[in-house]
């Protein structure tokens, strides 16, 4: 064989294998909808959020959050032993969508103008406000117009609530920011901050899984509508994900699945959302 019909050869092959790749031969091609086809999800949940989105010692997963997830799951078609839960820290849940390394998220993950740059989300699913968690001792610290005298306030790298209270409440305050609720909560209950902020349906879960050493305080002061986030365009899936959404709400699965996990904070945490289909 001549070297000049080997070389040919050789690229065919190289064709060859390029379009079958391109074809989606690779698996990096997949999209959600591919993903459900084959019976299989990756969604991105916290790990840490007791009522929420918590990972227990037995590997097992329970939660407000995977209850939602659960449930949309099998709207589209993909029972709960073809889930795959997958941690989805605060900082990278945009990073986890875009990349392909989860389907969606569920992960208290609030709706902004700044994050559908980058993802789309279905929903919300719920409306939160954010809160303060103090001790249970505390006097001082009634609500966020008590947050003076450069008292220390702990949240997540990667949110917004923190920078929010000095931004328009308190620009005293000394902003503690830490990877994870979990190490802000622990923070507190050492004395090493005075305050936590976030949402209030995830500080109540830390304060219920507390036993009586914490307490929320104060009224909400902003309004938190939490989504679904996907890959930026995947329409189909969307509309799937808000169908399920309102389907939920409709047969009294999400009002169930709220109790059954987080339970009542305020009257007001239990009115259904509206869907927003933009």
């Amino acid at each position: 064989m001549s070297i000049n019909r080997t070389l040919r050869l050789g690229i065919g092959a190289i064709a060859v294998a390029l379009v079958a790749t391109a074809c989606g031969g690779g698996s990096e091609a997949a999209t959600t909808a591919d993903h459900v086809r084959d019976g299989k999800l990756t969604i991105g949940i916290k790990f840490d959020q007791p009522g929420l989105g918590f990972r227990e010692a037995d590997g097992s997963y329970q939660g407000y959050d995977v209850e939602i997830a659960k449930y949309v799951a099998s709207k589209l078609g993909v029972r709960p032993d073809g889930i795959t839960f997958k941690e989805a820290p605060t900082a990278q849940r945009e990073k986890m969508i875009m990349d392909g390394e989860v389907d969606f998220v569920v992960a208290t993950y609030s709706i902004t103008d700044e994050r559908k740059q980058k993802v789309d989300f279905a929903g919300p699913y719920f409306v939160a406000g954010q809160a303060l968690l103090v001790k249970n001792e505390t006097t001082d610290i009634t609500g966020v117009e008590s947050l003076n005298g450069n008292k220390k306030l702990c949240s997540v790298k990667g949110s917004t609530p923190a920078q929010y209270v000095k931004d328009h409440h308190a620009k005293d305050v000394q902003l503690v920011e830490l990877d994870n609720y979990s190490q802000c909560i622990e923070a507190l209950r050492r004395g090493s901050v005075d305050v936590v902020t976030t949402d209030d349906i995830i500080l109540a879960g830390f304060a219920g899984q507390a036993s009586g050493e914490l307490k929320l305080v104060g009224n909400t002061f902003t309004t938190e509508k939490y989504g679904i986030g996907l890959k930026k365009g995947d329409q189909e899936t969307r509309t799937k994900l808000n169908d399920a959404i309102e389907q939920m709400i409709a047969d009294g699965s999400w009002q169930k699945a709220f109790e059954q996990t987080i339970g009542p904070l305020r009257d007001s945490t239990l009115t259904p959302p509206a869907v927003e289909r933009y």
